[in-house]
C-alpha cells in the first residue's frame, strides 16, 4: 500500500479521507470516541502539510446525522460540519476551503449509493478530491462505494492507523511467539469458525467464552437451557476434543430459584454440567477464570476478540477480571472488537502505558483480516 507518509507537495490539495466514525451514540451524545481519536494523527498530518481535508464516514445503517460526532471531533481538531453529501451545499463548502481546513460531510449511508456501491455516487464524491486516503479499517471489509470504488478514481493512500492495523494484526500470523493464547468470545459463531480452525494450528491454547461457548457445550451434550446459540451446523464435533481447546467449566446463569448467594434468584455461579433447561448462561464462571490465570501468566502472545459474557451486568465479571490479568501479563497483546474496547474504556485502563499492546479499531474487519490476511478495502489500495 502507498502510505500518506510518502505524500509530498500536497499544500492546497483536496484530500478525501474515508474515516470510520461509526461510534456509539445515545440520546444525541457519543458514548465512546476511541475511533475518532485513532484517526486524529492522519488528519493532523494532512493539516500540517497544508492540505484541505474532507472527511467522509458512515454512522449506523443510515438515517442518522453526524452532528453528535462533529461536536466530539471539535474537541480535538477544528472542523466544519456540512449537512450534505454530494449536493450543492457540499460543493460550495469544498470550494470555500482554505489550506489546512477540515470539513465533515454528512452520513454516507444516508445515500443509497454508498451501500449499493454505485459508480455514479462514487464519481460524485471523487470530484471533491485530488487524493483519496483510507483511514477506515473497521469498515474495510465492506465493498462500499467509498471503500472500493474511490481508490480506482483517485490516487489512493493508506492512513496511519490503517497501516498500524495491518502491521500489528499481521504479527499474529507471521511473528508468532509461544506460548500463544487465543481468547475468543462474543456471538456469531458463523463468522468466528474460520478463526478457530486457523488458530488451532498455530495457537497453544484457545479459550472460548461468550455465546460461542454455549455452542461448544451443547455439542458436548451439556444442557444450555435458553442460552443464546447459533443454530447452524459448523462441524464443531470434528475438533471438540482438541486438547488446545479450553471451554468454561462453570458459568453465571439466571435462575428461577432463590440464589444461595444473593437471595434474589437472579444470578448463580454453577458448574457447566448443572445448567437447567429454564436457565440462561450469561457469563463465564469464577472457576473458569481462575483456571485461565496461569495460562495468561505463561503466555508470550495473546490475541483476544469478543467479550466473555454479558459484561454490562454487575454480576458478570469475567471479561473485566480476565482483562486485568491480560494487562498485567508480560505478553505481546492484540485486542479487537468494539465490545472489548468499550470495557477498556469503562475500566479507565490507559492502553498507551501498556507496552506490547495493540487495540484494533475493527470488529468484523479484524476477524476477516485475521482469517484471510487482507480486506477488500486494502486490496483496493494496491
Amino acid at each position: 500500500m502507498n502510505s500518506i507518509k510518502s505524500l509530498k507537495n500536497i499544500k492546497g490539495k483536496k484530500v478525501l479521507v474515508r474515516v470510520d466514525f461509526n461510534v456509539p451514540v445515545l440520546n444525541g451524545k457519543v458514548e465512546d470516541d476511541f475511533r475518532i481519536q485513532k484517526a486524529l494523527p492522519t488528519i493532523k498530518f494532512l493539516q500540517k502539510k497544508g492540505a484541505k481535508v474532507i472527511l467522509i464516514t458512515h454512522l449506523g445503517k443510515g438515517g442518522e446525522t453526524l452532528l453528535p460526532v462533529e461536536k466530539v471531533l471539535n474537541k480535538y481538531v477544528k472542523a466544519v460540519f456540512v449537512a450534505d453529501i454530494v449536493g450543492e451545499k457540499a460543493e460550495n463548502a469544498v470550494d470555500a476551503m482554505k489550506n489546512g481546513d477540515v470539513i465533515l460531510l454528512e452520513n454516507l449511508r444516508n445515500n443509497d449509493g454508498e451501500k449499493n456501491c454505485d459508480k455514479t455516487f462514487a464519481k460524485s464524491l471523487a470530484k471533491f478530491g485530488d487524493i483519496y486516503v483510507n483511514e477506515a479499517f473497521p469498515v474495510s471489509h465492506r465493498a462500499d462505494a467509498s471503500i472500493v470504488l474511490l481508490p480506482k478514481l483517485l490516487p489512493a493512500y493508506a492512513g496511519l492507523q490503517l497501516e498500524n492495523e495491518v502491521k500489528n494484526l499481521s504479527k499474529v500470523s507471521k511473528s508468532v511467539k509461544h506460548p500463544f493464547l487465543f481468547i475468543l468470545g462474543g456471538a456469531k459463531f458463523s463468522t468466528k469458525m474460520p478463526l478457530i480452525k486457523k488458530y488451532l494450528k498455530t495457537a497453544d491454547n484457545i479459550f472460548v467464552g461468550g455465546a460461542l461457548a454455549n455452542d461448544f457445550l451443547k455439542a458436548k451434550g451439556y444442557e444450555v437451557g435458553k442460552s443464546l446459540t447459533d443454530n447452524g451446523d459448523f462441524g464443531i464435533k470434528k475438533f471438540i476434543n482438541n486438547k488446545k481447546l479450553i471451554l468454561p467449566v462453570d458459568a453465571v446463569v439466571t435462575s428461577p430459584q432463590p440464589s444461595p448467594y444473593k437471595g434474589e434468584g437472579e444470578f448463580v455461579n454453577k458448574k457447566a454440567s448443572e445448567v437447567k433447561k429454564d436457565e440462561i448462561i450469561l457469563d463465564v464462571g469464577s472457576e473458569s477464570v481462575k483456571n485461565l490465570a496461569p495460562i495468561i501468566k505463561k503466555a508470550k502472545m495473546i490475541l483476544w476478540n469478543g467479550p466473555l459474557g454479558k459484561y454490562e451486568e454487575k454480576e458478570c465479571r469475567a471479561t473485566k477480571e480476565v482483562l486485568k490479568m491480560v494487562m498485567n501479563s508480560k505478553a505481546q497483546v492484540t485486542i479487537g472488537g468494539g465490545d472489548i474496547v468499550a470495557v477498556l474504556s469503562q475500566m479507565k485502563i490507559n492502553t498507551d502505558k501498556r507496552k506490547n499492546l495493540f487495540v484494533s479499531t475493527g470488529g468484523g474487519a479484524t476477524l476477516d483480516f485475521l482469517a484471510n490476511g487482507t480486506l477488500p478495502g486494502i486490496k483496493a489500495l494496491k
